[in-house]
């Protein structure tokens, strides 16, 4: 890939403002940068116009275009990459393939290549040329380079991973998804996230660039009720021209399409030092990057693979001071810090400058607001407190044969944050803030089951992943469970008096209770077993407050309706909709792991 393959577009020296001094005044190169296929990717570099030394290359790729000042300087140098500026890097922002100013055609979430087809692309392999490219046409470098990103954006960074580039020497990929089907964006243990899924379709696959979809009526909870079964969306609007939402609708279970997906099936070695970066709250992608930590660690003989998980929503790092997420306040600016430690990170990695003492796993303990260090994650050995749901409304230590039963139906479902619901896409507090929604708004419905315990008379410190094991019947032969931990407030003067704060959630379709290939029927009126994990916290329940479960089977319009019926859900018909009586037997019950 020599210069004469080069197409500059206009070279502009940009007055950006100062942090510390000039060398922080940057400068804007357009490029199409050219791949193993011919292919011309759309790509901006900035350098600093008084570069101090060589300097490390810092990428970041991406789905959803340029984000430009009036002045041509990318938002990201004066917003959330202010710090990684000031300590000089030569920044370079990408269009992936297919997407806005770049060529080719774009798969979402175009899966890992086939190494045996020496002519197959994908995602690190269009990295992997672009660090080639750079490292032959950019002056004042050093040699190496660093990527990181959020969401997409961080999913195309562990993607860089499965062939890196030699001179890729550090990454972060940030809220990546890594099991579209088990956890993330599209689907949770088998169950269509419908409103995320539908809109993301419609998002990025209506033309090269974003097109949010316009919902009408607006309030989504109507609109997806009007729209009835899932084969409408096609009938209706997208007509098959949506190539991710024929997917969902080909593959309920799953199959070679989803696994092909999975990014941890590539991850067998660790040669990269790897920053893997979530928050507690994160309605998209918690799942992925505690998945991508956990399979990176089965590899990392040389201590390289580090996880830092703090109190935000998607992606909320580089969107505020993360002091405040909707009514909790952290009591610090937990974003800032966590800038801090960014910018460390890469100037070690890259540069050889300042030091890196932070322990593997570093994640924020929410009840106390602290930073707690550790040498993994989960932290070793915590004791599994079993805490049992009786038929009394009460959570108790003790199993009983209690019962506690209602009624789910699909044509009343219980929304999952307060309406109007605006569209996933088109409403931040929709999609970001939901998690943290006061649980009290749904606290009227008769659809929902309760289990509380008495106020703690001492702080219970939860760590590690959370179990819910129950034992249930349902008269359907399908349904879905919904099960919430939730931290209860003491009723007293503050703003957060009886507040109830959901900690952990999770869904499960019934019918892939063993397992997600092979869906089974449930037996209609006989108890049976559902193992459901609600992913791990670190958080503490304060002396006063109350620990509380809540169990539901329907959650809309995030998780598309079950029937409650064994069906190939996209194929169902209205009629095929029906009630169902769920009950919970009093031996079922929630492992809490809790450490001293």
């Amino acid at each position: 890939m020599k210069n004469t393959l080069i197409v500059f577009l206009f070279l502009l020296g940009c007055s950006a403002p100062k942090y510390e001094d000039d060398s922080s005044v940057y400068k804007r190169q357009v490029v199409r940068v050219p791949m193993r296929d011919g292919v011309l990717l759309y790509t901006e570099i900035y350098a600093p116009e008084n570069p101090k030394e060589d300097l490390p290359f810092l990428i970041k790729r991406s789905p959803y275009g340029m984000r430009i000042r009036s002045d041509s300087i990318h938002t990201a140098i004066t917003g959330s990459y202010k710090e990684l500026a000031g300590d000089q890097y030569i920044f370079v922002f990408q269009d992936i393939r297919g997407r806005y100013k770049s060529g080719g055609e774009f798969v979402m979430m175009r899966p890992a290549r086939d190494v045996e087809d020496s002519s197959s692309v994908d995602e690190g392999t269009d990295t992997f040329d672009t660090i080639e490219w750079l490292l032959e046409n950019v002056d004042g470098h050093n040699g190496k380079a660093g990527q990181l990103g959020i969401s997409y954006d961080g999913w195309l960074t562990v993607m860089s991973l499965i062939e890196p580039h030699p001179a890729l020497a550090a990454i972060s990929p940030q809220a990546s998804p890594s099991d579209m089907y088990i956890g993330d964006d599209f689907v949770h243990n088998g169950a269509l996230r419908l409103s995320p899924a539908f809109g993301y379709a419609a998002l990025m696959e209506s033309g090269k660039t974003n097109m949010p979809f316009q919902f009408d009526p607006p309030d989504t909870y109507d609109f997806f009720l009007e729209l009835g079964p899932l084969s409408n969306a096609n009938k209706n609007y997208f007509h098959g021209n949506l190539p991710s939402w024929n997917n969902f609708m080909d593959h309920p279970n799953y199959d070679d399409y989803w696994s092909n997906l999975n990014v941890d099936h590539h991850l067998k070695t660790v040669t990269v030092p790897t920053l893997s970066v979530a928050g507690w709250w994160d309605a998209e992608d918690f799942y992925g990057p505690m998945k991508i930590y956990q399979t990176l660690e089965a590899f990392d003989t040389e201590d390289i693979n580090y996880l830092l998980v703090g109190p935000w929503q998607h992606g909320g790092w580089a969107r505020n001071s993360g002091q405040k997420l909707g009514a909790l306040d952290f009591g610090s600016e937990t974003s800032v810090y966590f800038k801090e430690i960014q910018a460390k990170w890469f100037a070690y990695q890259l540069k050889g400058k300042g030091s890196w003492e932070i322990e593997e796993a570093l994640t924020f303990r929410t009840g106390e607001n602290e930073w707690i260090p550790d040498s993994q994650w989960p932290p070793d050995h915590p004791e599994n407190v079993r805490m049992y749901l009786n038929g009394n409304g009460e959570l108790t230590t003790n199993a009983s044969d209690s019962e506690t039963s209602f009624i789910s139906d699909p044509a009343n479902p219980v929304p999952y944050v307060k309406r109007p619901i605006p569209g996933f896409w088109q409403n931040a507090k929709s999609k970001y803030l939901w998690k943290v929604e006061d649980q009290r708004f749904i606290s009227d419905r008769k659809d929902i089951a309760n289990f509380i315990t008495p106020p703690l008379s001492e702080d219970i410190v939860v760590a590690g992943e959370i179990i819910a094991n129950l034992l249930a019947k349902t008269t359907g032969t399908d349904c879905d469970w919904i099960v919430k931990l939730i931290d209860v407030y003491p009723e007293d003067s503050t703003e957060m008096s009886g507040f109830q704060l959901m900690i952990a959630d999770e869904v499960l379709r019934a019918k892939y209770r063993n397992g997600f290939m092979s869906p089974i029927s449930v037996p209609a009126n006989e108890p049976v077993s559902y193992r459901i994990s609600l992913n791990s916290r670190h958080h503490t329940f304060k002396t006063g407050h109350k620990i509380m479960i809540q169990i539901q089977s329907t959650w809309f319009p995030l998780i598309g309706r079950n029937p409650q019926k064994f069906i190939d859900i996209p194929l169902a018909t209205e009629n095929d909709f029906q009630k169902a009586t769920q009950t919970i037997y009093g031996t079922s019950y929630i492992e809490l792991p809790t450490i001293n």
